[in-house]
C-alpha cells in the first residue's frame, strides 16, 4: 500500500510549530498533502490518540559493520532502528577497517540497500582514526558520506582538527567532534569523583570533555568554520554551549537520553551496561543537562546506539567495552523523563529528533513537506510499556532499562510509504 490517508492523529509540524488534528495523504511513497484541520478526511490509517511525526532521525549510532557483525549488521541495526521509530540514521565510521576511504563509504552503502530504513555513513576526519593525517574526505564525500567524526576518541592535535573543520566548510559538510583529551582521560572508566573513589575504579574528569569542547568551540569563532559537539555529558560543556549559542557561533551540539536519566551513583552494582564514553556523570551534570534540553541549548537528542555482545558485557568493569543500545527505547525515555515531567514539549522533542538532524547532515529528512519522501513516524504518547530484553530487534541487548517502565512508544514506522515496523 504506497497510496493511503493517515487520519483521526494529532499532526507534529517541527516545521511551522503546528500540533494539531489532521490527516497525511501518500501517493507513491511521497507526501501529497498534509490537511491540518479537524475536518479531514477518513483515512486507510486510523491514528487516533496517536502523534503523526516526520521520520525521526539519529545522526549518531553504530551499526558495527563491518568487522563486528557479531554485535550488529547494518540490516539489524535498521530493524532496531524501526522499531524505534527512525527512519533515517547515520553510522559512525570506527568499525574495522575503518569508514577511512571511498571504497567503505560505498560498502556501507551498498549494504545499506537491503535496510528496512535510511542509512548514511560517516565517514572518518583522519586516516585510520589515528588523528594525524586528514582523510580524503572530498572522495567520501563523493562515495556518499554525510558527515565526518573520529568518534571514539577525540582528535588530540588542535592543528588537525582546525584543518579539519576548515576543510569541512569549504566543502559544506559537518565535522562531529568526540570531546576528550586522552591524557586527561587517564584511561578512566567512570566519571573522576565520589562514585569512582568509592567503587575504586579510574576516573574519567569532566575537565578533558570541557577543555576540548572549549577548543572546538573557540576554532569555531576563530575560523568561521561548523562544528558539532558529540554525546555532552557535562555541567560545563552545557556552560560553554550557552556562551556560543550567545555569539551565535557555528556551534551545534547533542546529548543522549542516558545523560539525562542516569548518573554515576548508580553504577554501584558496577553494572557493565552503564559503563559508556563519555561516562555517566553525577546528578549535577545530569539536572544540567535535563536544563540544557529544557532552555534549548541542545540541537539535537541521538541515542549513541553502541550495541556489544553478551560475553563483552560480563567482563570486569574496566575490560568491558563502553556503550549501550539506545535505539529502541529513546523515544519512551524522552516521553517519561523529558516530555511528562514538562521540560519539553512534544514538538520540542521531534524538532531534535528529526528536523534539526535532518539539516545538520543536510539529508532529505525531517519534514512532513508536499512531495517529501512518506518517511512517517507514528507515536502513542500514553501507552505504558516495560523495557524487555526479548523485545528488542538489535543482535546486542545492553542496555540498562531492562525492567524500566516508560510511557509513551512508537506504534508504526513508515518509510517512503511502506509500513516498516508496526507495534504488535
Amino acid at each position: 500500500m504506497s497510496d493511503f490517508i493517515i487520519s483521526g492523529g494529532t499532526i507534529v509540524d517541527p516545521v511551522d510549530g503546528y500540533f494539531g488534528p489532521g490527516a497525511v495523504k501518500v501517493v507513491n511513497g511521497k507526501i501529497a498533502e498534509v490537511i491540518k484541520s479537524k475536518n479531514s478526511p477518513k483515512g486507510d490509517i486510523d491514528a487516533t490518540g496517536l502523534l503523526v511525526c516526520p521520520g525521526l532521525v539519529d545522526m549518531h549510532v553504530h551499526f558495527r559493520e563491518p568487522g563486528f557483525e557479531y554485535k550488529e549488521t547494518i540490516e539489524s541495526g535498521a530493524r532496531a532502528a524501526a522499531a524505534g521509530g527512525f527512519t533515517s540514521v547515520a553510522c559512525m565510521p570506527n568499525t574495522d577497517p575503518p569508514l577511512d576511504n571511498q571504497e567503505a563509504i560505498k560498502f556501507v552503502i551498498d549494504k545499506a540497500r537491503k535496510a528496512v530504513v535510511n542509512v548514511y555513513p560517516i565517514g572518518t576526519l583522519t586516516k585510520g582514526q589515528k588523528g594525524q593525517e586528514l582523510a580524503e574526505i572530498g572522495d567520501m564525500i563523493d562515495a556518499g558520506a554525510v558527515a565526518f567524526s573520529d568518534d571514539g576518541a577525540g582528535i588530540q592535535n588542535g592543528t588537525i582538527m582546525r584543518r579539519a573543520m576548515e576543510y569541512c566548510k569549504m566543502l559544506d559538510v559537518i565535522p562531529i567532534s568526540h570531546c576528550e583529551y586522552a591524557d586527561l582521560a587517564d584511561n578512566g572508566v567512570i566519571n573522576e569523583g565520589y562514585a569512582s573513589t568509592k567503587l575504586g575504579l579510574g576516573g574519567i574528569s569532566r575537565v578533558a570533555e570541557d577543555l576540548m569542547i572549549a577548543r572546538e568551540i573557540m576554532l569555531a569563532e576563530y575560523t568561521g568554520a561548523p562544528v558539532h559537539l558529540a554525546h555532552v555529558s557535562t555541567a560545563g560543556g552545557v556552560e560553554l554551549i550557552k556562551n556560543a549559542k550567545k555569539k551565535k557561533l557555528p556551534v551545534t551540539a547533542e546529548t543522549c537520553p542516558h545523560y539525562f536519566t542516569l548518573h554515576d551513583e548508580l553504577l554501584k552494582g558496577y553494572s557493565t551496561n552503564m559503563k559508556v564514553n563519555p561516562p555517566l556523570r553525577t546528578r549535577k551534570d545530569r539536572t544540567a543537562i535535563r536544563r540544557g534540553i529544557a532552555a534549548g541549548l541542545f540541537d539535537c537528542i541521538v541515542t549513541d546506539h553502541a550495541p556489544h555482545a553478551y560475553d563483552e558485557k560480563q567482563l570486569e568493569f574496566d575490560y568491558a567495552p563502553p556503550g549501550m543500545i539506545g535505539l529502541e527505547t529513546s523515544v519512551g525515555l524522552v516521553s517519561t523523563e523529558l516530555i511528562a515531567k514538562n521540560r519539553i514539549t512534544w514538538l520540542d522533542a521531534i524538532k531534535m529528533m528529526s528536523l534539526n538532524q535532518a539539516r545538520i547532515l543536510n539529508i532529505p529528512a525531517g519534514t512532513l513537506d508536499t512531495g517529501a519522501a512518506a518517511d512517517i513516524t507514528l507515536i502513542d504518547p500514553k501507552i505504558q510499556w516495560t523495557v524487555t530484553e526479548d523485545a528488542f530487534h538489535s543482535l546486542s541487548k545492553n542496555s540498562p532499562y531492562i525492567g524500566k517502565e516508560l510511557t509513551g512508544r512508537v506504534a508504526r514506522t513508515i518509510v517512503a510509504g511502506k509500513t516498516v515496523y508496526e507495534l504488535g
